[in-house]
């Protein structure tokens, strides 16, 4: 999880190769409308996101009962938001990907054919809201490289 540009695709397809699970790309199941927003630059507000996140809890809680590993990436910059993925599978313990925005938004200047642009960072920024105590997973450092970030979260995963 975190917000667009911290790496979320890119540790999540390592992490999922890492340990012979599948990866969803969360983005890849917005809709034509969601992309065309964010395109232009215009946030998405909890609307928006309610049937993508409704879409994502159902392809958790399907692997779930199939016994299949899997790792999404997708911001689930709130607690309700991770609240609803969690109704999937009580189970999903979350990765925050976590740097400052100088960092991000450098990432994001360099990348290739994505349609958010650096405009919505901040949007994203302020509507984050970080793992809280009482939920599972673990909060990362973006500064580590990504082999580290994958040890991290594999150790924090097993304790």
């Amino acid at each position: 999880m975190g917000v667009c540009g911290c790496g979320k695709s890119s540790v999540g397809g390592r992490l999922a190769e890492a340990i012979g699970a599948r990866f969803l790309e969360g983005d890849a199941f917005h809709s034509p409308a969601n992309v065309a927003k964010m395109s232009a630059g215009t946030p998405l507000n909890d609307a928006d996101r309610a049937q993508w996140l409704l879409q994502l809890m159902a392809e958790i809680r399907n692997a779930r009962e199939r016994g299949e590993s899997l790792v999404l990436s997708c911001s689930a910059l709130k607690r309700r938001y991770r609240d609803l993925l969690r109704e999937g599978d009580p189970e999903l313990r979350f990765a925050h990907l976590n740097g400052d925005r100088e960092l991000i938004a450098t990432r994001m200047l360099a990348r290739i054919n994505h349609y958010m642009p650096l405009s919505l960072l901040d949007s994203q920024l302020n509507v984050l809201e970080p793992l809280q105590a009482d939920e599972a997973g673990i909060t990362l450092d973006i500064r580590k490289e990504p082999a580290q970030l994958i040890s991290d979260i594999l150790s924090n995963n097993n304790q």
